[in-house]
């Protein structure tokens, strides 16, 4: 959990917010230390970590937990839905014709609170599929 300390929105941080941005892909970590590179040269993997988890716990980013992948993080924070490849792994936004609250699925959640929901489709993606 993030301390109360005043937040500054570092030159780092604003580019690594503006690459994850610009990556319509949910990228991971990784890919987007790679892309802020070309931007800062000299950023360190570790840096872009940190930012990342930072962001996150501020609530400025979302970080995904893919199971049996690497973590990959969304630049949209407010609830929304996604699908991911079994194959490759990419993960995409979708938008459900009809939108899904907790209240709405769940009748007893069994005394816990719900705080959030997340609601991940599996498919095959279109790269995948034309290798198939």
């Amino acid at each position: 959990m993030e301390s109360n300390r005043a937040f500054r929105m570092t030159s780092q941080r604003r580019t690594i917010l503006e690459e994850l941005k610009g990556a319509m892909t949910h990228p991971t970590a990784d890919e987007v230390y790679q892309r802020v590179r070309r931007r800062l040269p000299r950023i360190s993997l570790g840096t872009v970590y940190r930012n990342l988890e930072t962001l996150a716990a501020r609530g400025i980013i979302r970080k995904l937990d893919v199971p049996g992948g690497q973590r990959r993080f969304d630049f949209n924070p407010e609830l929304h839905y996604h699908v991911r490849c079994v194959h490759c792994g990419a993960v995409r936004d979708v938008v459900l014709k009809v939108p899904i609250s907790p209240d709405q699925v769940l009748k007893d959640p069994g005394g816990f609170e719900v705080v959030g929901i997340q609601m991940e489709f599996l498919g095959i993606c279109p790269a995948c599929r034309s290798r198939q």
